[in-house]
């Protein structure tokens, strides 16, 4: 039976499950609000309660549980955006604390970040010369190419020599890719331990305990 009372009459309806004989001792009553703001119990969830929040209030006159209202279609899909939202956070979060034990594994002081950055930056120096030094040999060996050509003007260049001066291009072309890529690696690998000393630098100055 669903009853539409007053806060007092409410109060009222408890008190007296609160002193029932023994009977009534197990009863729950169940109470929600209507759309005009007015308190409706029952022993049974009321009609009207169905799809709102409601309470199940025990005998002893405290609320047993609270169910809240069906979530609306728009609700839901907040509600997911926020959870995928938390969920990203914690990814990014968790993986910033990995990069962050992995960098104070790797190095022990600034240093070490500085040392580290002079080997790589040699390895590809060292690399880009190699590959001009053989551009500088294969434009040697096209220009013996080239002056067996002249004598070949206006006709037809014998397959070897054709295949000198194509073969020539096509090395200096593939040392020249490899330049450019060592070049770019240079300028990543520069901005690389520029960021590791900055996080290392950050990390050393935060007490033990906010360390990850």
């Amino acid at each position: 039976m669903a009853l539409r009372v007053s806060p007092s009459r409410s109060l009222l309806l408890l008190v007296a499950l609160a002193v029932a004989p023994p009977a009534l001792a197990g009863v729950t009553i169940f109470c929600c609000h209507d759309d005009s703001g007015k308190q409706v119990c029952g022993d049974i969830l009321p009609a009207i309660c169905i799809g709102r929040a409601y309470r199940e209030i025990g005998v002893s006159g405290r609320p047993v549980r609270t169910v809240e209202a069906p979530l609306s279609p728009e609700q839901r899909a907040q509600r997911a955006a926020e959870e995928q939202r938390r969920r990203e956070q914690e990814r990014l979060l968790s993986e910033q604390r990995r990069k962050d034990q992995a960098l104070l594994n790797t190095y022990g002081s600034e240093k070490d970040i500085e040392l580290m950055r002079a080997r790589a930056e040699r390895d590809l120096s060292a690399a880009i010369k190699a590959a001009e030094e053989r551009i500088a040999d294969v434009r040697r060996q096209r220009k013996r190419f080239e002056d067996e050509a002249e004598f070949y003007r206006n006709r037809q260049l014998p397959v070897e020599v054709a295949k000198g001066l194509r073969d020539a291009d096509q090395e200096i072309r593939a040392q020249e890719s490899v330049i450019e890529s060592k070049k770019k690696d240079r300028d990543t690998i520069r901005l690389k331990y520029d960021d590791d000393l900055r996080r290392f630098i950050e990390l050393s100055k935060r007490p033990p305990s906010g360390r990850p």
